[in-house]
């Protein structure tokens, strides 16, 4: 099964991909992730990145196709997330065209819905584990009384340094210009579901078991 999730930043999207890797099996294919491993590789595709990155230049959507085609043609597991691709409508036209000449479908396109007033509150207060990325918030999880990651145990969290509301809503303006009209994109093809980002981590999580049923 390989599926899209959508939603602006600090919707959820991470958090729930990594519950659909561990229970499903499933890969997630981040953008950003796939860059800095094809980077370290030494394969050709990974010298092109790298020449890229090293010019300070913006990685193209040629590119990006191009490492998934790799991934694609490697051991598919449970299927594959993809998180933070496509971000436009013609890497969505690209994506399409890709998994058609690999023989492979897109099962589901799911959005997850947030409030952008209650999505700036829920991320200014958000931080994460520096050894393994569990996300905590101030309010609704907040780091445990002992200091240490509940998790794996850490003890250094981490805030990022654009999650403050000036440059979340730069980020979410972003978003909206760019990615939102993936939504009609894919609502007009009949992939897409919407579930309510803003709930409880284990509410959303069975939205989307619901949706992949």
């Amino acid at each position: 099964m390989n599926i899209i999730l959508l939603g602006p930043p600090g919707a959820g999207k991470g958090t729930q991909a990594r519950f659909l890797c561990d229970e499903r099996n499933m890969i997630q294919l981040s953008t950003g992730d796939m860059l800095r491993e094809a980077k370290d590789s030494g394969t050709e595709m990974g010298k092109i990145v790298a020449d890229v990155m090293a010019r300070g230049e913006l990685v193209t959507d040629e590119i990006v196709i191009g490492l998934i085609r790799e991934k694609l043609k490697g051991d598919k597991k449970g299927g594959f997330i993809f998180d933070g691709f496509p971000r436009t409508l013609a890497q969505a036209d690209a994506l399409a065209e890709l998994l058609e000449q690999e023989g492979e479908t897109l099962d589901a396109v799911i959005e997850m819905q947030v409030d952008d007033n209650a999505l700036v509150a829920r991320i200014t207060a958000r931080s994460t584990c520096g050894s393994c990325g569990e996300v905590y918030n101030d309010n609704t999880k907040p780091i445990p009384a002992d200091g240490k990651c509940s998790n794996c145990g850490g003890t250094e969290f981490k805030r990022r340094a654009d999650d403050n509301e000036e440059s979340l809503k730069q980020r979410l303006m972003e978003y909206y210009k760019k990615t939102s009209p993936l939504i009609g994109y894919y609502y007009a093809k009949g992939q897409l579901s919407s579930v309510d980002g803003l709930g409880e981590m284990s509410a959303v999580k069975a939205d989307i078991a619901k949706v992949l049923a």
